[in-house]
């Protein structure tokens, strides 16, 4: 990785800078790093010792900020017992069968192949919800996942998983549950080792188990926030992901999936879920109402067949939207790129499904406004950076980190473009990376990752894969 204490990105085609409105573009074409920080924007000239990064034909964005994923299911794609099934019978076929399988040398493969596909396509900041945890490991995943994101300069939020009850779907225990106890005296671990509360930390912990509805008694969620908020950190889950959580939820508690989060003080601006697909209109005003975040993952909810979270809705109603990838299990294209053209086709599919026949009621017809590029990259960067309070990232403007992606746009699906501003999220493919900067650091030039053999990095993930497969009994 190089390093360098001041920049300047040349000639750009056009900036995206992740604000609102107005201000969501600016006409550069230069911008000037100066010890990781945003310097300048504009028509610049190189001041001596400044290395210059060429632009031409180029357009930037703020680095992608990721707040949802499962690295270590990045050796679990396409696996065929789970490829046709929806939520509750996909996680029995496929992650809670392999995650007991997983030893020291796979999970850390599987967190580099993650954080790889991640960085090539622009994104600089990665929130992992990581439950890979047993009594007994004979490992500490977390260590490795920190280690690999710095190794590929990469920021990194580990969301620590885990649960204190089984749910149905994982089938018989083999090593039994955390006690809570076990769960929170290795968060606060984790949080004394790795956690940096610096508005552009490089590491960051979480408390986030697994899903309220099935991991936790209410008692030891509500002890759960209130260690979080003692320690100082963030609360992070899945939630509604399908109207099996609406029915648990009910059946159990005879509330809703929000409300029931909202009683046991799960709520907040310190709080964000992943998927939010089945919410009433009741629930979207009290999420809105406490400032509550979401991990919108379009590509994971449709590859499951679980729907399309109506994040237009939850921004109106005053909740934070940001994008997550969700794992690689369940969502074959874990890239950013893929993610966000996504969630600009779905919003507008979406808005568009309400259409109606005007001898029916209607009065609209169809949704293509209500979700512009430029929302897309809002939702992808600031808004990121807004759920995990990481406050000096996901903007470009004077003063903030620079965290930036700059794509080339030299492959035929961009020919022709009239705005090459919107390139990388209409295009639906995955552009050349020109470079990918974090903090002022050089982590993907022209594609590659120093000191990373994506060839071998290939070979030793079909091993991998094959080696898991043999230890779950359906490959000789």
């Amino acid at each position: 990785m190089k390093h360098s204490n001041s920049w300047l990105i040349r000639n750009a085609s056009a900036i995206l800078t992740g604000l609102r409105g107005g201000a969501a573009r600016h006409v550069g074409p230069d911008i000037r790093i100066t010890q990781g920080r945003i310097a300048a924007l504009g028509s610049l000239q190189p001041l001596p010792g400044e290395q210059v990064l060429d632009a031409t034909d180029c357009v930037v964005y703020p680095g992608w900020v990721n707040t949802h994923h499962h690295l270590f299911q990045s050796l679990l794609k396409g696996i065929p017992a789970g490829i046709d099934q929806s939520l509750g019978a996909w996680l029995g076929a496929v992650p809670y069968r392999y995650r007991g399988l997983f030893d020291e040398h796979s999970f850390r493969l599987a967190a580099r192949v993650g954080l790889v596909e991640l960085a090539r396509s622009g994104c600089s900041t990665v929130a992992d919800h990581h439950y890979l945890y047993l009594p007994g490991m004979a490992f500490d995943s977390a260590q490795i996942l920190f280690e690999e994101a710095e190794r590929l300069g990469l920021r990194f939020v580990l969301c620590r998983g885990g649960a204190t009850q089984v749910r149905q779907a994982e089938g018989p225990a083999t090593a039994g549950p955390e006690t809570l106890k076990q769960y929170l005296d290795d968060v606060q671990r984790l949080v004394q080792v790795y956690h940096d509360p610096a508005d552009d930390a490089w590491r960051r912990v979480v408390m986030a188990p697994t899903s309220p509805p099935y991991s936790m008694p209410p008692e030891h969620l509500r002890e759960t926030a209130r260690t979080a908020r003692r320690l100082g950190i963030r609360l992070h889950s899945h939630l509604s992901e399908t109207v099996e959580y609406q029915n648990e939820v009910h059946d159990r508690h005879g509330l809703s999936p929000v409300v029931f989060c909202a009683e046991q003080e799960w709520l907040g601006p310190d709080v964000w879920f992943a998927h939010l697909v089945k919410l009433s209109a009741e629930e979207i005003q009290l999420l809105g109402a406490t400032g509550t975040g979401i991990a919108h993952c379009p590509q994971s909810n449709g590859r499951l067949g679980s729907g399309i979270a109506d994040i237009v809705a939850m921004e109106a109603a005053g909740m934070s939207v940001s994008i997550g990838v969700d794992g690689a299990a369940s969502n074959e294209a874990c890239d950013m790129i893929s993610e966000t053209h996504a969630a600009w086709l779905m919003q507008r599919a979406k808005a568009g499904e309400r259409a109606r026949a005007r001898h029916a009621g209607g009065d609209l017809e169809g949704g293509a406004h209500v979700a512009t590029v430029e929302d897309v990259v809002r939702w992808g960067t600031a808004g990121g950076a807004q759920v995990l309070g990481l406050d000096a990232i996901g903007t470009l403007q004077v003063g903030m980190a620079a965290d930036l992606a700059i794509y080339r746009l030299d492959q035929p699906r961009y020919f022709g473009l009239h705005d090459l501003g919107i390139a990388p999220v209409v295009g639906g493919g995955r552009p050349t990376l020109r470079a990918l900067l974090v903090g002022g650091r050089l982590s993907v030039e022209n594609d590659v990752l120093p000191g990373l053999d994506l060839a071998e990095l290939g070979s030793q993930a079909r091993q991998a894969v094959l080696r898991l497969q043999q230890a779950a009994g359906v490959r000789a």
